[in-house]
């Protein structure tokens, strides 16, 4: 999981460069969201830039959507939309559709079966 600490830029960057900026020797990779610098430690440090540009748009699309200007209140209103989109995708996931559901029992019950057979036989 990366760590973020929101500290200015040192490097003499200025504030705007797109999301996805750089990887420094550190191994912290520099992104801007919604304006802000943020320098990440990660292990992936494109998955790392793929967070932040994903966090950045939904930030920006919930400021066209909203008259707030705070930018707490739009992250915690982008946090609510990202884990809404978790906990759809993780019920979607969890909750196998009915043809899934068919499926596996025709296989559970073939599988019966054959090793009601192999049982008989052996």
């Amino acid at each position: 999981m990366a760590t973020a600490s929101k500290q200015p830029p040192t490097d003499g960057l200025t504030k705007d460069v797109p999301a996805a900026t750089a990887v420094s020797a550190s191994g912290s990779v520099r992104v801007e969201i919604f304006d802000q610098v943020y320098n990440l430690r990660g292990s992936d440090a494109n998955y790392i830039l793929q967070l932040a540009e994903y966090v950045d748009g939904k930030m920006r699309a919930v400021s066209q959507q909203t008259a707030t200007v705070d930018s707490v209140r739009l992250a915690v209103l982008a946090a609510l939309n990202i884990a809404d989109e978790y906990h759809l995708l993780k019920r979607r996931v969890e909750a196998p559709s009915p043809e899934t559901r068919q499926r596996a029992s025709k296989l559970a019950s073939a599988l019966d079966e054959v090793l009601q057979d192999a049982r008989r036989t052996g």
